[in-house]
Order: structure tokens, then sequence, then C-alpha cells
């Protein structure tokens, strides 16, 4: 018979009822870790969370720890029970995961505490828990669906966890009893029904949680029989903190899970960066990852967690990494050393190729090579991981031929960096090399190998498609550099030019200090201030080109008017003639003509 676990199937069956609105008097401090607090400032009251709230964080912490371990075939079905059942999922795969749930969850919100609580009860969820574990999960279809018509031999189990407050020990009894006599009628009905499956085995686990401080009215069970398809047992846990670890501790036991402490870890805090506080870690994984410490003989577990000491735990000590340490070993308990072998092997495997940093790499920026190093790694292949293998090199080889760019670094480089011929080649050689590395592991891996090699070696028409694109590439790069040696060369000729005018506008500058400075100058006029080049008159546009010197012969022209008056005889010149002494001649009875030259009258 294929039997499926308990552990195939849980029904959580959390009380929505009134009550379960009320305070777990565990206060939380809600001012804590506010910084820097303003003196004269009252704090904020603490706050306590609800019955409701503690039962649905520790429920959730104890799916979020089964996913985590068992993404798959480990089905988790969520009710809330008040008035009626509200089923929040379904045994289907895309349904189980903490997103679906909280949203489910939010959607139900907090009990009301004004309902009736007459009208609520926990009966409705134990019932509808009974019929959901008669459904049947797609693992269990499809293990039907192979053995035909035997299909009777597989195996349906599951468990009933049940989060509620109970009123005493024989409202327990009347819960059971409920769960007991459910499970028989529904039996009867799997039997005449091909979608349904009958109950082989149910756990029932209830949880009675009540308020801090208070007694308690229900009394703990160990696990009990009470018929060959039902077994109940039953804790009395306090609210808060109290319940989630009690959840912590039976999901352990569910799922035969196992817990390791590292302690000691030195980390730093935001509040104190100069100084580092040590912390202990708590994971949990499966039970077989402690056979090995388990076969030393030595029975002392290392001690009791973080969350009571009755949650067993073994205890490693943190040790800072030494670079002289060949043979890294870890404490146990500060007494024994458990050589890490099987781990120094993976790791081995896993960096024989190994490139440091980004820039030193280019098939592990790629993401088409992932299929291909994700699994030549591995100790041995099998023929569906050579099958990737070989799709990969031919993607490759694909891209190759379409010219496709590739994430080459070219950090430390200057200019475009390497061509793209080159670019594959490194690619090819730096992936030969990953797979030269494995190539012992088994034959599949010379397979690989072999298929590599085979798409490496180009037929010589390619040969030559290749050699002919080099060659235009090359003219490509020769006309570029030509174009920049032109450009650079005319830039130079250009700046040449424009550096001699400069120095012949100042040199005439000079000039016309030297000649205002000399003593037989008479005085200047007095000087119009300055105008800004900004306020220059745009200069006209001419019909043909304009040249550099033009511009700069015309801008300094400008500028220059603008500082002095007109010379008077240049303004009464003709044909850029100005005649002198004009007062003496008038003095003396001579005319001025037009050609300059005077006639006695």
């Amino acid at each position: 018979m294929k039997i499926f676990s308990e552990s195939h199937k849980t029904v959580f069956v959390v009380d929505h009822c009134p009550y379960m609105a009320e305070s777990c008097r565990q206060h939380v401090e809600f001012d804590m870790l506010v910084k820097n607090r303003t003196q004269g400032i009252i704090p904020l009251a603490p706050i306590s969370k609800s019955l409701w709230t503690c039962s649905v964080e520790s429920s959730m912490e104890y799916c979020r720890i089964m996913y985590d371990i068992f993404p798959f075939r480990k089905l988790v079905n969520f009710i809330v029970s008040d008035s009626g059942a509200h089923v929040l999922n379904s045994w289907a795969q895309e349904d189980q995961n903490l997103q679906e749930l909280m949203a489910a969850l939010a959607a139900v919100g907090p009990p009301n505490p004004r309902a009736d609580p007459e009208c609520c009860s926990i009966l409705h969820g134990l019932v509808a828990a009974v019929e959901t574990l008669c459904k049947i999960t797609e693992y269990q279809h499809e293990a039907r669906t192979l053995l035909m018509e035997n299909a009777e031999r597989v195996g349906n189990r599951g468990r009933i966890i049940c989060i509620t407050n109970a009123k005493s020990d024989s409202h327990v009894r009347m819960l059971e009893d409920c769960v007991q006599e459910t499970i028989h009628e529904h039996n009867k009905l799997a039997a005449n029904s091909d979608h349904l499956m009958q109950i082989q085995r149910c756990e029932l686990v209830l949880i009675h949680t009540y308020p801090v401080g208070e007694d308690s009215l229900v009394s703990d069970r160990p696990k009990k029989e009470l018929s060959p398809v039902l077994t109940s047992e039953v804790h009395s846990v306090r609210a808060g903190r109290h319940l989630a670890t009690k959840l912590n501790i039976l999901v352990q036991q569910h799922f035969d899970l196992a817990s390791t402490t590292i302690t000691n870890i030195p980390m730093k805090e935001e509040q104190h960066a100069n100084t580092s506080a040590n912390y202990d870690v708590e994971l949990l994984h499966h039970k077989d990852a402690h056979v090995d410490f388990l076969k030393s003989g030595d029975t002392h577990l290392g001690g009791s967690s973080r969350e009571g000491p009755f949650k067993e735990t073994i205890t490693l000590k943190w040790c800072t990494p030494r670079t002289n340490n060949i043979d890294p070993r870890y404490k146990i308990d500060g007494s024994l050393e458990i050589p890490l072998e099987r781990a120094k092997d993976q790791l081995e495997k896993h960096t024989r190729y190994w490139p440091m940093i980004i820039s030193q790499t280019t098939i592990f920026n790629m993401q088409a090579v992932v299929p291909l190093a994700s699994v030549i790694v591995k100790e041995s292949l099998t023929e569906e991981d050579v099958l990737n293998c070989q799709k990969t090199i031919y993607n490759l080889v694909d891209m190759e031929r379409k010219n496709d760019p590739l994430p080459i670094s070219t950090v430390g480089t200057r200019g475009k960096g390497p061509k793209r011929d080159e670019q594959y080649r490194i690619m090819w050689n730096e992936l030969e090399t990953l797979v030269r590395a494995h190539i012992n592991n088994s034959e599949k891996h010379q397979r690989v190998l072999e298929c590599l090699m085979a798409c490496r070696s180009k037929p010589p028409e390619e040969e030559e498609r290749k050699k002919r694109g080099r060659k235009r590439e090359d003219k490509e790069d020769k006309s570029e550099k030509a174009v920049k040696d032109y450009e650079q060369e005319k830039s130079w000729q250009d700046s040449e030019r424009l550096k001699g005018i400069l120095e012949r506008g100042k040199e005439e500058l000079a000039e016309t200090e030297i000649i205002k400075d000399s003593p037989d100058s008479p005085e200047p006029p007095n000087k119009k201030p300055l105008v800004e080049i900004d306020e220059t008159p745009p200069v006209e546009k001419s019909k043909g080109p304009v040249s550099l010197l033009s511009l700069w012969s015309n801008r300094i022209n400008t500028a220059n008017s603008r500082k002095h008056q007109e010379f008077a005889g240049r303004l009464n010149s003709v044909n850029n003639r100005a005649e002198l002494y004009q007062h003496l001649k008038e003095e003396n009875g001579m005319e001025t003509t037009e050609n300059g030259k005077g006639s006695r009258q």
C-alpha cells in the first residue's frame, strides 16, 4: 500500500468566536524602539494582542516553517469557525503559500466581541475539517491513477490542529466525540464515491489557549487512541509567546525536524556602530542532519533552546574563520569536534572553477548558461541533464551565428572593448574550462565536453564568413580612425589660427595703449562706460560663408569703437582724407576744396 503519512494533510481550525477577541494580557512595550525620546514626553501605554491574533500568528509561523522546508507534498488547509465554517484555501498546490493564507485571513478580520456567542461554535470548523480530509489531493490522485484497478491501495491520513478556548475537560471530550462521529459518517459516504477517500488515520491536536494570569480550566493530556481511526491529544497553553513556542515544538514533532543553534555570532548594532554584540541563531532542519552526531555516541544534546527548557537543540559555537586553518571543524558544545568532510567535498565540487569577481567572468553573467552551469557540478548526470547541457551549447552557437552581444566587462579597458569574435572566443574558452573541471565525474560529463568541442570546431565556410566579417570590421575601424584623425587635425589647425589672431589682437591693443600714454598725445576725452559683450549688436549676416578671422575682427572692431569717441578728422574726412590746420587757411583767406587743395581769393 502506498501510504501518505499524517503530515501529508494538515487542517488548521481556528476559533473565531467573540471570546477570542479577549486580550491575551501579555503586554508589549509600544515605545521601546523609539530613539532619542524627548524629555517630559509621556510614553505610550503598552499594548496587548487578542487571543485571535496570537492564534493566527502562531499558526502562520507553523505554516511558514513547513513551507520553507517542504515546499511540495506537505499541504495545509485553513478553516475559520464562528457561526459557520469558512474554508480559506484548497489542497491545490497553487493555494499552498503564506500570501494566499494571509490575504484570506485579512479578509476575514478579527472576531466581533459584540456578536452572539450562542450562535458561534468551533464544531462547525471541526466538521468541515473532516470533510476536507476526505477530499483527494493532486498527489493522491496521481498515485491512484498510476495504480488503476488497485487505486484503493492508496492511503489517506491527515491531522487536525484546533486552536480554541475550551470551557472545561468535558467540553474537550464533547469535541473529540463530535470528530469521531463525523469521521464515521463521512467514511460511509466516501466508500460509495469516486471523488472522496476514506480517512484511515486522523490525529486530532486540541490546543486550549487562555489569557496570561488566568487559571486553565482544561488539563493537558498526551496522545490517546480514541478509535482505530482517531487519536487525540490536548495542550493547555497560555497565549502570547507561550502559544508560539508550543506550535514551534509541534511542527518539529509532526515533520521530524531538529534544531541547531549557532551561538555567539558577532553582529554590529546600528545604535552602537563601534561595538558588536553576540547573538544566537536557531536553525530548523530535517533530523537526518544530526545522524553523524548521534552516531558519535555522545547523548548530550548541547542544552535547551531559547524557546525554553523543554525544547532540545544542538549547539554550534561560532568561530571566526582563519586563513591558515587547513582542516576546519565545528565544536559541538565546546567539547566534541565533527569534521565537515561532506561539506568540504561539496564545496570543492562547486568551486573547481569559481571566478572571484564579476569582471573576470562572462558565462556566469549569462542567463543562457545557467542550465549547464547548475548541473555540471553534480557527481553524476542523468540523460535529461546531458540533454539540457547540449541544448544550452546549441543555443550559444545560435547566439554566435546571430552575432548577439555578450556581457563582456570593459572595466580597465579603453575604447569599445574586444570585437565580437574575440568576445565569443573568450566565452567558449571559459565554458570549456568549466566543463573540463568536472570531466572526471562521470562518462556523461565527457559527452557534454564532446558536444562542446564539436560545436567549437566550425566548418570551413563558417570560418570564411568570419574572416570576411573581420576584414569588414577592420575596414570600418580604419575609416573611423581616418575620420577621427582628420577631425583632430582640422580642430588643431583652427585652434592655431585662432591663437595667431588673438596674439595679433593683443599686439594691436598694446600699441594703442603706448600711443595713448605718449606725452605729445592730447588728453583723451571722457571715456564712455564699457559696453558688455552681450550688448554688442549682432553682425549682419553675409550672403557667403564667413571666415573665423572676419568674425574675430568684427568683434574686436565693434568692441574698440565703444571705448572712445570717434576722431573728429575721420568724421569730417573726404575719401578718408582730412585736411589739417584748416583754421590757419581760413585766416589767410584760403578756401577749402573738395580735393583738399586751397585757392586764394
